[in-house]
């Protein structure tokens, strides 16, 4: 009777033990991934920053809040927005952050990750109001490094670090495509008639200096048109060409009576002295 008393004792104790470890071992140790820190408050206090690996803990006088390291992405929402130029456009954004102060995120700030996106929501509008639409369009990487700044000096005091932020989406009203359509079509028409006239002008400064060019060597002239002649002697043409020496004009000219060019005569008149 006595055995039987005993072993149910010893029953009773075990059991009491095994109740009590599986309640306080769970409350004394704790295990943190290598991301992660836990805040440690001792009745209520600010104790210290724990972690990662097995931390211990006083039970039932000390509670910790679990603040992960790793960069944390959100969502801007879309949102209409007036720009300075007074169009109306809808952008939306992608913000990476990352907590660097554990302690200073649990104690400065409720919910640092809503407080952070509505502060990335109001920035957002803040800047795209501030800039035209084509500095929005042309220049989206300065528009996001200025919207990193000041989310991320805002987020200073409460251990944020923000990494970058990106304006992902612009959506523009669809009078506002098509009129930025035929800009860039009026565009693409004015270069390329500056692109022609600047090929004609290129073409004319080339034949005035040929024309000099045949001026100085007269023989150059003659060069061209048999290297002319030669060209189309090449082709299956129905007609040729026919050269004539200028000369032979002259004496036709003088046949039919008709009074000569005043340097035509000169040169006449000088051949018949010689001769």
């Amino acid at each position: 009777m006595e055995s039987s008393n005993q072993l149910f004792d010893m029953i009773t104790w075990i059991v009491t033990i095994v109740v009590l470890a599986a309640i306080l071992l769970p409350q004394i140790f704790k295990i943190l991934r290598e991301y992660e820190r836990a805040v440690v408050f001792r009745l209520g206090k600010f104790h210290k920053t724990k972690g990662p690996g097995l931390i211990m803990l006083i039970p039932f006088i000390d509670k910790i809040e679990r603040v992960d390291l790793r960069v944390l992405t959100i969502n801007v929402d879309r949102q209409e927005v007036i720009t300075k130029d007074n169009v109306t456009v809808h952008v939306d954004a992608i913000t990476f952050f990352r907590v660097i102060d554990a302690e200073a995120a649990t104690i400065q700030v409720e919910k640092y990750i809503h407080a952070t996106s509505m502060l990335a929501q109001t920035t957002l509008r803040s800047i795209v109001g501030q800039v035209e639409l084509d500095e929005l369009l042309a220049e989206r990487d300065k528009v996001n490094k200025n919207i990193q700044e000041i989310i991320d000096r805002q987020t200073d005091p409460w251990g944020i670090k923000v990494v970058s932020v990106e304006v992902r989406d612009v959506v523009l009203p669809e009078n506002m495509k098509r009129a930025m359509a035929r800009q860039a079509e009026t565009e693409r028409d004015r270069r390329a008639k500056v692109i022609n006239a600047e090929g004609e002008f290129q073409a004319a400064e080339r034949l005035v200096e040929a024309a000099t060019m045949m001026r100085e060597a007269p023989m150059a002239l003659q060069l061209r048109f048999l290297q002319t002649m030669s060209d189309i002697s090449e082709e299956n043409a129905t007609f040729a060409f026919l050269p004539l020496p200028m000369e032979m004009l002259e004496v036709f000219k003088d046949m039919s009576g008709v009074d000569l060019p005043p340097q035509i005569r000169d040169d006449s008149n000088e051949s018949d002295e010689e001769s």
